[in-house]
């Protein structure tokens, strides 16, 4: 069964705090907008990596693709 945008959004809750999370998708590929104050100081790929991280096998078993903006609180506010 694919899972659902709801789904990946708990799946990134549990595993990151998050300020914001938008999760939209098609059981497939997906979108997200994640604000978390644990990207203070990372550059891109560091933030990827955090949320990959919370996600951790369902990255290589359920998500076939997720696309994502990492922010901070301040630049989610900007």
């Amino acid at each position: 069964m694919l899972p659902t945008p709801e789904q990946i959004k708990q799946y990134i809750e549990t595993g990151l705090a998050c300020e914001h999370i938008e999760v939209e998708g098609d059981g497939q590929h997906f979108y997200a907008t994640i604000v978390s104050s644990a990207f203070e100081g990372k550059r891109l790929i560091q933030r990827h990596q955090l949320v990959y991280g919370a996600l951790g096998e369902r990255m290589k078993a359920e998500i076939h693709a997720l696309s994502m903006k990492t922010l901070t609180p301040a630049e989610w506010r900007a």
